[in-house]
This record gives structure tokens, C-alpha cells and sequence, in this order.
């Protein structure tokens, strides 16, 4: 398989979940492909994982130094890129009233400060006619209790992603959002939850979701690619993957 071939993408978030399963279809397609993590252990499992087929590279998308520094990476090992990825995310979930400031700075810090400056200093190493995928989440527009934090800042980067999509016409850089919803992933989305807690996460995930299942990595994945690379008159956009949990639907009554 090499649709993807001659072509070059940076995944970041990319050493596991979601974002690995990206890495892994572009690099079964003959992409050449750079991945950061920021968790030591996710970055050993990534580079036993993918061998020598990418490169993985320790990053906190949460640190400007560190954004400045995979800027010149990038340039020095892809030069030019055709897909900036921006997986990375954080989630706490957290009623109101048990929102510090620290949690809020972290998750915004991460999903929305994070992500909107890798996309500045990556803007010039992207190609004309190239594509951003931002991962948001179906909580960017829903009211669910205890992810006030979580959904602003999923908001925020669905409006950085419009807004980019707008500047960037004239480069004919497509910027797009795929929104998952309940997916399986090592951490559920919320990396701080015990096994139990994950587990109740997953019943109801099933319960809710109008699909009965959770999706998987590489649908997410797959959702991911099609904007980057087949959706070519699609641009400002928001993808959702999540069974139809955010559609509004309803089964038809026994």
C-alpha cells in the first residue's frame, strides 16, 4: 500500500491512542512521518513499535521552548511538510467547583495555547496546498456535566481551527477538525482515572453512544486522513466520529 507515498506529515500526540493509529496508516501508506510524545515510556513503546519507519520525538506541546525547538526539527529532518496533525490533549474531568487553577491552566495550556502555537511555528514548514487535522472532541459543543474546562478548551481550538482555515485560503492549506467521541484508547481520554473508573466510563460510553460501541483509534484515524488527503473542497469543517451521539438520533420504537 502506497497512497501515501512522497508524502510527509508531523503527528503530534502521536506515540499512542488516536494519534499512534494515525502514524501507523501513514506510514503503512509510504508516508514519512514525525511523532512526538511527551511521556517517556509512550516514546520507547512508539519507537519499538514503528522500528526505524518514523520519527519519534520527545516534544511537550505544553511548552514553548519545546514548540521552538521541534520547529527546527521538523525543518532539519522533513523539510516541507503536507499534514500537521494536532492530537494532543489533556482531560480532567472536574464539576465546576473543583476547578483549580492549575487544572484549568493545564488542560488549556495543552489543548488550546499548545495546539495554536505548534500550528504558528509549523505554518511555514506546511506546503502549499497541505492540510491541518486539529483532534477536538464531540464535548467541543456539548453540556455535559464535569467537563466545563475540557469542552471550553475543545471550543477554543474549533474556532482556531475556522479561523486558520479563513488565513490560510491563499495558501490553499486546508484546515479541518475531527471531533471523536467515546473511542478505545489506553487511557479512555482522561489519562488520571483508575481501572474502575475507566470501566464505568466504557459501560456508559456503550449505553449513550446511539451505535452501542465505542469507535476505535483507527477509525478515528481513517476520519483523520480523509481530510487531510481526499477531502480536497472541504476546508473550516468538523468531523465528528462518535456513533451518532452527537446526531440527535433516535431508533425507531419496538
Amino acid at each position: 500500500m502506497t497512497r501515501h507515498t512522497n508524502k510527509k506529515a508531523v503527528v503530534i500526540g502521536g506515540t499512542h491512542g488516536m494519534g499512534m493509529a494515525v502514524a501507523e496508516l501513514l506510514v503503512e501508506g509510504g508516508a514519512e512521518v514525525l511523532i512526538t510524545g511527551r511521556d517517556q515510556r509512550n516514546i520507547e513503546a512508539a519507537r519499538e513499535k514503528l522500528f526505524s519507519r518514523a520519527h519519534v520525538v520527545q516534544s511537550d506541546i505544553s511548552a514553548m521552548g519545546d514548540i521552538a525547538t521541534l520547529g527546527a526539527e521538523v525543518g532539519q529532518k522533513l523539510g516541507q511538510i503536507d499534514l500537521l496533525h494536532i492530537n494532543a490533549g489533556v482531560a480532567d474531568l472536574e464539576p465546576v467547583e473543583h476547578v483549580t487553577e492549575a487544572s484549568y491552566d493545564r488542560t488549556f495550556n495543552v489543548n488550546a495555547k499548545g495546539a495554536f502555537f505548534t500550528a504558528q511555528r509549523l505554518l511555514p514548514l506546511i506546503r502549499d496546498g497541505g492540510a491541518i487535522v486539529f483532534t477536538s472532541s464531540i464535548a467541543d459543543e456539548s453540556g455535559t456535566g464535569g467537563m466545563s474546562v475540557y469542552s471550553g478548551s475543545k471550543a477554543a481550538l474549533r474556532a482556531f481551527a475556522k479561523v486558520l482555515a479563513a488565513e490560510l485560503l491563499p495558501r490553499r492549506i486546508r484546515v479541518n477538525v475531527v471531533s471523536p467521541g467515546f473511542i478505545d484508547t489506553p487511557t479512555m481520554g482522561v489519562a488520571g482515572a483508575s481501572a474502575q473508573e475507566r470501566a464505568a466510563f466504557v459501560k456508559i460510553g456503550d449505553a449513550v453512544t446511539p451505535m452501542k460501541r465505542h469507535g476505535t483509534a483507527e477509525e478515528v484515524a481513517r476520519a483523520v486522513l480523509f481530510l487531510a488527503f481526499d477531502a480536497t473542497f472541504t476546508t473550516g469543517a468538523r468531523l465528528t466520529v462518535d456513533g451518532g451521539l452527537g446526531q440527535d438520533l433516535s431508533p425507531i420504537p419496538a
